[in-house]
Parts: structure tokens; C-alpha cells; sequence
């Protein structure tokens, strides 16, 4: 499975509400850019504690959501290009109940594996300037994901996002998604015990399998 990556995206922190920063303004970028371990050259996080790290170096969101997401807020001027939700990189075909944890890809000539979903904060409202975005991602678990770099390249808007290994077929991102942040774990302690022990998934996802456990 092939995928043409339609944007790469990078953004830099900011002032964002009152004394806080983001760098959730991504922006398109042309031309090849360097994919390190901790994510894509010229892409910053604002709050470290939270965001980036190896676990979250790299962004994707489908933008396959883009219409439902219009229907939904309206014509939103956010929405008339990639990047409204922070992402990094954008495609069209891969979802998240397509796309499973532990999943490792070709993106451009760097090979990146899928290590958890995106969990929506507070900052994901205030940019749309609609309160109920995060709670509407938890609900539709239209969360996007996060990659971890297992080896540095380089990639460029056209290339391709190509499947290398899946060694996790039950494991969509959607249905991590659903038992760790939609409530579903609370009614399902085997899945969670087999998240808390599955090393492909984000470190601090496993703690959150754990905790959910009790």
C-alpha cells in the first residue's frame, strides 16, 4: 500500500492565548527537508512536556476528513487547506481504522512507524475558535497519529508514504484510540493489558493502559 504525501508540513512556536505559545500553525513546504529522530527540520513544539519527542516526532492527519470537518463547522477558511489540525504530513486513503500501531512506512526516503493516536487538547478549539473540537475528535475518533522515526531521511510534498511492515494487523489506530482515550478501556482490561505490554505502542500510551487498569 502506496500513499502520495500531498503536503509536508512545519510551523514554528508562537504567541498563541495570552502568554502561552503553539506551533500548531503548520504550513505547507517545498522542497526536501531532513526527517530526524525528533521530527522534520524546521518543525517546532512549544510545550515540550506534551508534545515532540520520539514517541510524537511526526504528525499525520488524513485529509480525508477535511469534507466531514466542513460539514461539520461550516466553511471553516481552516479547512481550505492541509494543516488546520497541526499536522506534519497529509494524505488522502489512510485512516485511522486503516492505519495500525506498529505499522512502519516509507515517507520519502525515512522509515517512520505509527506509535500512537493523536489526543486532542484544548489547543485544537481556540484555533478552529470552537470549544467542542477535541470533544468532537474523541467522539468520531478522527484523532490522526503520531509517527516515531526509525531511521532518518529526508521527505518532500509528492513523495511516497509507502506500507513496509504491519506486525500489528488487530491494532488500528482507531480502536487504541477508542479503549485509551474514547472510555471504551474501562469495560475491556485484556485489550488493556495487551496494550500495556505491546512495545510498539508510545511509551506514555502503555502508562495510560496501565493506569486504566487500576
Amino acid at each position: 500500500m502506496s500513499y502520495a504525501i500531498d503536503a509536508v508540513l512545519t510551523g514554528k512556536a508562537r504567541s498563541f492565548r495570552g502568554d502561552e505559545t503553539s506551533a500548531i500553525a503548520k504550513m505547507p513546504v517545498d522542497g526536501a527537508l531532513r526527517v530526524g529522530l525528533l521530527g522534520i527540520d524546521g518543525d517546532e513544539q512549544a510545550d515540550l512536556t506534551v508534545h515532540g519527542g520520539v514517541d510524537k516526532a511526526i504528525h499525520h492527519y488524513p485529509r480525508d476528513h477535511y469534507d466531514w470537518w466542513a460539514g461539520e463547522l461550516g466553511d471553516h477558511a481552516l479547512l481550505g487547506a492541509p494543516g488546520a489540525f497541526g499536522e506534519n504530513i497529509s494524505t488522502e486513503g489512510l485512516i485511522e481504522s486503516e492505519a495500525r500501531i506498529g505499522d512502519r512506512y516509507r515517507m520519502g526516503s525515512a522509515l517512520v512507524e505509527i506509535s500512537q493516536g493523536r489526543q486532542p487538547c484544548w489547543k485544537l478549539g481556540h484555533r478552529f475558535g470552537i470549544a467542542t473540537v477535541p470533544a468532537t475528535v474523541v467522539t468520531t475518533r478522527r484523532s490522526g497519529w503520531y509517527y516515531r522515526v526509525i531511521e532518518e531521511g529526508s521527505v518532500a510534498a509528492g513523495d511516497a508514504l509507502a506500507l513496509v511492515e504491519r506486525p500489528l494487523p488487530e491494532w488500528s489506530v482507531e480502536r487504541v484510540f477508542h479503549l485509551l482515550v474514547g472510555g471504551a478501556g474501562k469495560r475491556e482490561p485484556e485489550e488493556l493489558r495487551a496494550l500495556a505490554a505491546m512495545d510498539a505502542l508510545a511509551t506514555s500510551w502503555r502508562a495510560r493502559a496501565e493506569k486504566l487498569l487500576g
